[in-house]
């Protein structure tokens, strides 16, 4: 891969397109369900289940862990997907629960092996594991997501058709921080919206003419 500078990257869209103040969000609970949500559609129809989510359970996880398979299979039917979703919402509460809900606890109880660890519960795959190491245990972790494969695919002329090929390209600077690593996130798939079309084709943009 074409080396980048991935602290210039940052700079650049930090600076050329202001915080995006990503994850949209009051509480890590409601993290943890937009994370589970927005798997395979797009954040207004996450918006619709969040909203009726909110409205049955005021996202208290005793609430949402009352709710039977077929009740919560309703409430969030408009993200699609809902009996896959709601299986691994399911799975992943009762995950949080066994571990007292304690991020600093489970965060200390697995260290390296965190990521493999969310990985084992039911319906979380890599980007499901690397949104909540970022966004719910503070770890500065790279989100190799669709619009991050577009970006860097363009940036490298390399093609990343997978999660993983990406992921294991990028090395976050010694110095990143959870709070970077998290705007890091919101600046790409923000970019991403704005000039990188899924069929390859980029709009003129303010990184056409800088040096990575």
């Amino acid at each position: 891969m074409k080396q980048i500078n991935i602290r210039k990257l940052y700079d650049t869209l930090f600076t050329e397109m202001s915080p995006q103040g990503w994850w949209p969000a009051e509480s890590k609970v409601e993290i943890i369900l937009g994370a589970i949500l927005v798997q395979n559609t797009n954040w207004r129809n996450v918006d619709k289940s969040l909203n009726n989510l909110k409205a049955a359970t005021a996202f208290l996880p005793e609430e949402i862990l009352k709710l039977n398979v077929e009740d919560l299979e309703i409430l969030i039917r408009p993200s699609g997907f809902y009996r896959n979703k709601a299986r691994t919402i399911q799975a992943t509460f009762e995950w949080f629960n066994d571990h007292n809900w304690d991020y600093q606890a489970i965060s200390d109880q697995y260290g390296d092996h965190l990521r493999s660890e969310l990985l084992k519960i039911r319906g979380i795959g890599f980007e499901t594991g690397d949104v909540f190491r970022v966004y719910i245990f503070d770890q500065p972790a790279f989100i190799a997501d669709a619009y991050a494969r577009r970006l860097f695919s363009w940036l490298t002329g390399n093609s990343y058709t997978t999660y993983q090929s990406l992921y294991q390209e990028i090395n976050l600077p010694d110095d990143f921080t959870y709070e970077e690593a998290q705007e890091f996130h919101g600046l790409i798939d923000e970019f991403g919206k704005l000039y990188l079309g899924k069929n390859g084709q980029v709009k003129e943009n303010f990184l056409s003419t800088i040096e990575l």
